[in-house]
């Protein structure tokens, strides 16, 4: 225990009595893996934004256990016109944090903000028509054909979900971050009391009206505030934060480090639940604008250097009941997954004949800036993995050890290297987006409009479009199966492997939501 330690990092924003156990009946207190960086879900695909995103805004339909939309924000939809005309009606009550009425015409620039940014909101943005809010409560969405997926699209819970918030603010150019956070969600952002590197403060929305009705389960059904206050304590140091959970001056630590977490389950008062069924799933993306990595001859070469248990030992220990190798481009046991191309994952691994394939693919030594945080420790093991590997292939490495803060700001840079561009980052991802070809934004390859890395692959993007229009689960299995083999010949990115990691909070904590981290519904028993 360091508790020493942990009230120095934390000194700067809490005075030391408001850690104590009795002071914090009502305030929930939260360890993320990093810090907040963006207050803007749109803008990023940062998960600790979306949880933010989560707590401050609302969406107008919720994702429940089935991965299956329910009305969240609507009283209910009608479709007409044969599927093309879709007419949805906001609950009553809705009010923002500012105190404003939520009108439709927030959550028309909303969506149209979010589709902007968002794989499966371009999408729907290809094929609208129209959009408009004809009366104060009714969003109208007129489409060039049918497409029944729409409310699985407003549901989705990231990258990135679809936040409705004022107009005024939804009108931001979406590559320009919203710095404003005024919502209509169960907590509300207090800017105030906000300390970088150290603490972020919501508190409870007095005003939130929750649904009267259905199961909370992951986004959807009734939101309840029961805790007046959340916040995020920002501790780097993983014994630091076992020790200020066992102690009991923090609540819940969402991700413990795999070294920690048999000591942690020998912790009084302390439990180790899995909210995260569907695990989080280790990634290499490359940046597609720049040599050497515009070359997909080059990125091809380096799939046959990894090795995913090489990672995932490095992030979570040789017990293999925490880990997964052999994960293609989608989930391991979702419906999508399959066996197709595995083999360039899966065979033997030779550096020397990837070296080679690397010259014979015209790598002719360009440096490769490789952005590795170090200041995650699962982000950490991967980025190290790596800096190992890449050099034993003949890569020039740039290796620029970062916090995971500044990776999420260089990654959004298309500049040349010399100019503070980039070639390599890695990221995990929930497994959830990666269920299917909609919502794994990865696998986008519509070069600028795509997420960071820019890939073009018309290929790919043309196997999405005829999964989108699939209609049984065998055809859009196949489809799957076809894309699957496609993204080993493009190579829009690499997948490391998929860790199965269990939170830690204290054992009086009851009611944690599967999914992500949410933070309604939750309660002290």
């Amino acid at each position: 225990m360091r508790r020493r330690t942990f009230l120095a990092g934390t000194a700067a924003g809490i005075a030391a009595p408001a850690l104590a156990r009795g002071a914090s009946k009502n305030v929930l207190k939260f360890v993320p893996d990093v810090d907040l960086v963006s207050l803007d879900p749109v803008w990023t695909t940062s998960y600790q934004t979306r949880d933010f995103g989560y707590m401050v805004y609302d969406t107008l339909y919720g994702q429940n256990a089935t991965f299956e939309p329910t009305p969240q924000m609507v009283e209910g939809h009608v479709v007409e016109d044969g599927g093309k005309t879709w007419k949805m009606t906001l609950r009553d009550g809705l009010k923002f944090h500012d105190g404003a009425k939520v009108l439709a015409r927030d959550a028309v620039a909303s969506i149209k903000r979010w589709a902007a940014r968002d794989g499966f909101g371009q999408s729907i943005a290809a094929i609208t028509d129209e959009m408009s809010a004809p009366d104060d409560k009714t969003i109208v969405i007129k489409l060039k054909t049918p497409f029944p997926l729409l409310p699985t699209a407003l549901c989705k819970i990231s990258p990135n979900m679809c936040p409705i918030m004022p107009q005024r603010l939804a009108e931001t150019d979406p590559y320009k971050q919203v710095t404003e956070a005024v919502g209509s969600g169960p907590y509300r952002w207090k800017g105030d009391e906000r300390i970088a590197g150290v603490r972020a403060v919501w508190e409870r929305n007095p005003d939130y009206v929750a649904r009267p009705s259905g199961k909370a389960e992951w986004t959807s059904g009734p939101k309840l505030a029961k805790f007046e206050r959340i916040e995020w304590h920002i501790i780097q140091d993983p014994a630091t934060a076992m020790g200020a959970l066992q102690t009991g001056e923090v609540d819940w630590w969402y991700t413990p480090s795999a070294d920690l977490l048999g000591v942690l389950q020998k912790s009084r008062g302390v439990v180790t639940p899995f909210v995260v069924p569907t695990g989080t799933i280790a990634t290499m993306r490359f940046n597609q604008l720049l040599p050497p990595f515009d070359n997909p001859a080059i990125r091809r070469a380096i799939v046959h250097a990894v090795t995913q248990s090489d990672y995932m030992i490095a992030v979570n220990g040789t017990d293999r009941r925490r880990w997964r190798d052999g994960v293609g481009f989608f989930c391991p046991d979702t419906p999508m997954a399959s066996d197709a191309g595995m083999a360039n994952l899966t065979g033997k691994r030779d550096l020397g004949a990837v070296k080679r394939a690397l010259e014979q693919a015209g790598y002719k030594g360009e440096k490769v800036v490789f952005l590795a945080p170090m200041n995650i420790a699962s982000t950490k093991a991967l980025a190290e993995v790596t800096g190992a590997l890449l050099p034993k292939i003949g890569i020039n490495l740039d290796f620029q050890a970062m916090d995971w803060g500044t990776v999420l700001l260089r990654r959004a840079k298309m500049d040349p290297i010399d100019k503070g561009g980039w070639s390599i980052f890695q990221t995990s991802w929930s497994g959830l987006d990666q269920l299917n070809p909609a919502v794994h934004v990865f696998l986008r390859g519509n070069g600028k409009q795509a997420i960071t890395g820019w890939p073009t692959a018309p290929k790919l993007e043309a196997l999405r479009d005829q999964w989108m229009a699939a209609t049984t689960l065998a055809a859009q299995r196949e489809i799957a199966r076809q894309i699957q083999l496609q993204a080993f010949i493009d190579v829009p990115y690499i997948p490391l492997g998929q860790s199965l990691t269990p939170t830690a909070c204290r054992a009086d904590l009851k009611g944690l939501l599967q999914g992500l981290p949410i933070f309604w519904n939750i309660e002290r028993a």
